[in-house]
């Protein structure tokens, strides 16, 4: 199949309507089995108690909000040197979701906090940098806002997006590059879980629910912003007398 066919928003706008239901459903269901399995079938920590529970939220929006941001720094590095419309799109459309996962990841990593350390916050390596990403996202979001001319808008946006993508290393490495209160990795290509494997189960599948939910708000957004965008053209003309 030939996808880049696919980089016209014209013919992206139907696939990302198919994708986005299917997204939607998936994520659902994969959401209620992890949940189920997360509050109601795994066993109690033995040394966090039922507050551990928590990490079914928690860990898969703090992946999420590193990997979202990683993604539209790629669409924003695709949309600077190609100058393509939809790249631009994407990564516009990623920024609230992202801004979304980071701000839970946030809230969620302090209801954590206070039984197991005591306070709802401190100023660790990992949750300093996590609340720098936010930031970021809050300043893409912003700045792309400012900017009337929307060509100028994708590109400064983009420009922060790709200097801002450095801090995701940051987060990620923090607890081995310093002594920080934050646990490190429960879950490592290259060591054994930590966790029992109803837990580690229970987590993986919120996180590919967490994955399809991203997915399917971002196409979303993105068919919104190529219709205001392509307002103009003949195809959106078709679209409105379709509807």
């Amino acid at each position: 199949m030939n996808w880049f066919k696919y980089a016209a928003p014209q013919r992206f706008y139907p696939l990302a309507g198919i994708l986005v239901t299917w997204c939607t459903v998936l994520a659902t269901l994969l959401a209620i089995v992890g949940l189920t399995i997360g509050l109601l079938i795994a066993p109690t920590d033995f040394q966090q108690g039922e507050s551990y529970r928590i990490i079914f939220i928690h860990v898969p929006a703090s992946w999420m909000s590193m990997v979202i941001f990683v993604a539209m720094a790629f669409w924003s590095a695709i949309g600077l040197a190609f100058n393509a419309r939809l790249a631009f799109m994407l990564s516009r459309a990623l920024a609230p979701t992202g801004a979304l996962m980071c701000f839970l990841a946030l809230w969620t990593g302090a209801l954590w906090g206070k039984p197991t350390w005591g306070t709802w916050w401190v100023w660790d390596a990992r949750l300093t940098s996590e609340l720098i990403l936010l930031f970021l996202y809050i300043g893409y979001l912003a700045l792309h806002s400012t900017i009337q001319d929307t060509r100028r808008a994708d590109r400064a946006a983009s420009l922060l997006a790709l200097v801002g993508v450095v801090n995701v290393p940051i987060i990620y490495f923090s607890v081995k590059w310093w002594n920080t209160l934050h646990q490190g990795a429960s879950v490592s290509v290259s060591a054994a879980p930590r966790m029992a494997s109803i837990m580690l189960i229970g987590m993986l599948i919120m996180a590919i629910a967490f994955w399809l939910y991203s997915i399917a708000a971002a196409l979303a957004r993105t068919r919104i912003l190529i219709r205001e965008r392509e307002a103009q053209s003949a195809w959106i003309d078709s679209l409105e007398e379709q509807s």
